[in-house]
């Protein structure tokens, strides 16, 4: 075991963009943006003042760390984007925004959401198990909430359909501190030698 420590600077986070019906969820949302500040990390996430995502950003902010937003232009309505950022950054669509998420951060974590919180989710992951990037993923377990999905993806591994390697990507806890600490100490596995296009 290495004791090379990742350096998290600049922490993505997905989530919903809906506030949902769970308090637990509802705040924990903030005080994840709160430990983030406290730990002096940058909020990279996509840039709403709605819903689980401005809760996070508000823990941020009311705690002085510091926020940036990416948001594609179809959405960069006076409704939905938080004006209180310090950065904000406008994208072309959907991709383009993922694709400059992933270049702005250190890390990802997911928190409870809906579908698009899980197609950032798996296809960070699936970036992740073909070796484009070696960031830390972390799935933020709030009340047992990804519990279906965690047995889903253990069920996958059993049927011989996702190499244990490749599950072992996704950092789990319900705890947001253990959860940066499980990032941090990530050992990234090898790219696979198939990727590898200088192998002969």
């Amino acid at each position: 075991m290495s004791s090379r420590l990742n350096n998290i600077h600049n922490l993505a986070i997905f989530c919903a963009s809906s506030d949902g019906n769970d308090p637990e969820i509802y705040q924990t949302a903030y005080e994840a943006g709160k430990i983030i500040a406290q730990n002096e990390i940058r909020l990279v996430y996509g840039g709403s003042k709605l819903g689980l995502m401005g809760q996070v950003a508000k823990g941020v902010m009311d705690h002085g760390g510091k926020v940036t937003g990416v948001i594609p232009d179809f959405l960069k309505t006076k409704e939905v984007v938080h004006t209180g950022l310090d950065k904000l950054v406008t994208t072309n669509d959907m991709h383009e925004r993922k694709l400059a998420m992933n270049e702005l951060s250190d890390g990802f974590v997911a928190l409870p959401g809906g579908f698009g919180t899980f197609e950032e989710l798996f296809e960070i992951v699936t970036w992740a198990q073909l070796g484009l990037h070696r960031k830390p993923i972390g799935l933020l377990n709030i009340g047992g909430f990804y519990e279906d999905l965690i047995n889903m993806l253990q069920k996958m591994t059993s049927k011989g359909l996702l190499k244990q390697d490749n599950l072992d990507i996704l950092l789990v806890s319900d705890d947001f501190e253990k959860l940066l600490d499980k990032m941090r100490k990530f050992e990234p596995k090898p790219v696979p030698k198939w990727m590898n296009k200088n192998q002969t």
